[in-house]
């Protein structure tokens, strides 16, 4: 399995569903890119020609609920989050994303349909270089009782996330992934997002979740779990917010090397944190693949980890 060299998808590949917001019907098409193009989100849908917004962190304009994509003309795409979580975990390097609504598609509330897109579209291997940004040194945010931090780390990226929910069924929650193809499909792409039956009136009278429903969102009240086919995972809430990590610093504009760490954390915090990292000419540096060197894989003794570089995934898992 190759990590030298930038990637994209061999072809297109479509998935349609609803915005978890809007509650409107969407349509997202996964596509090719050229080398060092990043993630290009094309709206369309609008009055007059598409317009395109690429996923850096210059375009961010709004994390109250999600993590909402535009220009000076105005928002174009929200809750990028997901697609771009699944995009960086398999090791896509350069694609284009179209969305014909005002969102992208919630699905089941996980990545797990867009990582099935990027199979179905494959994953092709580019001339270039794969290009990072190293963490030099440690780069933290607190906002209220919310802490993100980057820190230098030699084993690629590694998310480090710890939640505390009043709600007594979520409660204090961890996980820790070291990001390869392997472990995102396995281990966070099914991660489903997840809420609290008593913030859902002030939701809606706020025009937010008016999408949500039992389909795509995990739901829980003050003494259970209320969804009939139950969790995914025991600390599936944990892991959904390792998901947002990813989506969230994949707007880095390239992979990272180090490590986050996020406690009782969320969009906002994740912006910010990548805001301040990216200000600090001084935190970080842009290496080419060749002079990375590839760490051991490794595992922690009792968790069941394997560590690794980030690697482009070439078909599904058959285990």
């Amino acid at each position: 399995m190759k990590f030298s060299r930038q990637t994209t998808l061999r072809s297109q590949a479509t998935v349609t569903g609803v915005g978890v917001h809007s509650g409107l019907p969407v349509s997202l098409t996964l596509g090719p890119a050229p080398i060092d193009a990043g993630f290009i989100f094309v709206r369309t849908g609008l009055d007059g020609s598409d317009r395109e917004v690429q996923a850096v962190a210059e375009s961010v304009i709004a994390t109250e609920f999600a993590t909402v994509l535009g220009d000076r003309d105005g928002p174009l795409v929200s809750t990028s989050e997901h697609v771009l979580a699944a995009l960086r975990g398999m090791g896509v390097d350069n694609a284009t994303v179209e969305v014909d609504g005002p969102e992208v598609p919630i699905m089941d509330g996980s990545a797990a349909a867009f990582v099935a897109a990027i199979d179905q579209a494959g994953i092709v291997t580019q001339s270039a270089a794969r290009r990072f940004i190293q963490v030099l040194k440690p780069v933290q945010v607190a906002i209220g009782d919310s802490l993100g931090e980057l820190r230098p780390h030699a084993g690629g990226f590694r998310v480090e996330v710890a939640i505390d929910f009043a709600n007594p069924v979520i409660g204090q929650q961890s996980y820790m992934l070291d990001l390869t193809p392997e472990r995102f499909r396995r281990e966070i792409s099914r991660a489903r997002t997840f809420g609290c039956m008593n913030d859902v009136a002030g939701l809606w009278n706020a025009g937010f979740a008016l999408g949500a429903s039992f389909e795509n969102t995990v739901v829980f009240d003050e003494e259970r779990l209320l969804n009939s086919e139950g969790l995914r995972y025991a600390d599936e809430c944990a892991r959904h917010k390792v998901l947002d990590v990813i989506g969230d610093l994949t707007l880095a504009g390239l992979p990272l090397l180090g490590a986050y760490r996020s406690v009782r954390g969320g969009h906002k915090v994740n912006h910010a944190v990548l805001k301040a990292l990216l200000a600090d000419r001084t935190a970080w540096r842009v290496l080419e693949s060749d002079a990375v060197r590839r760490p051991r894989v490794y595992a922690e003794a009792g968790s069941g980890m394997v560590g690794g570089m980030v690697a482009p995934a070439y078909g599904p898992d058959v285990s």
